[in-house]
């Protein structure tokens, strides 16, 4: 399932994205052609716990391949979140090793994994040994400049087992300043026989040309190129398997994407947290439209307090006609 993906066309796949990839987010890109998609980051302790809003990130065995990503700093953690997760039908465990956010790394999980190899090893190990399925790795070049060992990392994760590595073309200190070095991916491309995606700063089919060029990656994953179209890495797909880029969709089909993906918001979380969790994607649909700023931070002031759902889902609906009859 994996590999058929790996050694098609280069893929673009759907980043793991705290707060941004959740259900409803990842099945419509995934109908909408994205090669792969990710779950938001799990942390494996509180997936054990069975923390309720931690096991909603772990829906969704209807999509096929189905990934769940794992972050935590513990073996015995790790491993058994695994199991569950595998339990719950993933067919590809990725481990975080890439989360840059201080609450996580505080916790001397994601990024902060990179600072300790034998540590990050024997996670992977305990992983690999725990479930059935393939298991992939996220990383960073390193944790700052003075540390990027990607290489050395992707070389141990191939030694226990991994099958697929990603890799976000900053270190951890970087954040998500300046831009992503794309062709420092190129060292872990050459450390390894494995594929890998390069990630980072990857937000139209001519950027991840560039990267795949600059890197030498298998393919590309898409994060915040995806906010607002989750078309995105579909639109990427197609563009890396046919050489033609079909564009964003018309005005009037980003709008029927824009409603679907908030009224599942809405069945998935329920009103009132559908509402609060909706508002991020709608900024940035506005955005996408091709609005002016000041249109989109008018309409964004307005959609983003309402409480009503329906009153949500209409005022959408007056956003796009109004885009639509001055675009005419």
């Amino acid at each position: 399932m994996l590999e058929d993906i790996v050694n098609g066309a280069p893929p673009a796949v759907l980043a793991p994205m705290s707060g941004v990839s959740d259900l409803p987010f990842r099945r419509l890109a995934h109908r909408l052609g994205a090669s792969l998609v990710v779950s938001e980051m799990v942390a494996s302790e509180e997936l054990v716990k069975s923390r309720f809003d931690v096991l909603r990130r772990v829906e969704g065995r209807d999509l096929t391949p189905f990934v769940i990503q794992l972050a935590g700093r513990e073996e015995r953690w790790m491993a058994e979140g695994a199991r569950i997760a595998e339990a719950k039908g993933a067919n590809v465990i990725d481990i975080n090793m890439g989360c840059p956010a201080k609450e996580v790394t505080g916790k001397l999980s994601g990024s902060a994994l990179m600072r300790n190899l034998d540590h990050a090893q024997a996670l992977i190990k305990s992983v690999i040994g725990a479930v059935k399925v393939p298991v992939t790795l996220k990383m960073r070049l390193g944790w700052d400049h003075g540390t990027r060992n990607a290489p050395e990392l992707a070389k141990r994760a191939e030694a226990e087992g991994v099958k697929l590595i990603t890799v976000h073309g900053r270190t951890r200190c970087q954040f998500f300043t300046g831009t992503a070095d794309w062709s420092a991916v190129r060292s872990v491309v050459e450390a390894t026989s494995l594929p890998v995606l390069v990630n980072g700063d990857i937000l139209n089919p001519e950027h991840a040309k560039q990267a795949l060029d600059a890197s030498g990656a298998r393919g590309v994953m898409v994060g915040r190129g995806a906010y607002g179209a989750p078309w995105m890495p579909g639109r990427i797909a197609g563009f890396l398997s046919s050489g033609r880029d079909g564009g964003d969709p018309a005005l009037d089909a980003q709008r029927d994407i824009a409603l679907e993906h908030v009224e599942a918001m809405f069945a998935h979380y329920g009103n009132e947290l559908g509402v609060r969790n909706a508002r991020k994607h709608i900024g940035w649909y506005l955005a996408s439209s091709g609005a002016s700023e000041a249109v989109v931070k008018s309409w964004r002031a307005k959609l983003c307090t309402m409480l009503d759902p329906g009153r949500v889902l209409d005022g959408l609906k007056t956003f796009y006609a109004s885009t639509e009859s001055r675009a005419a």
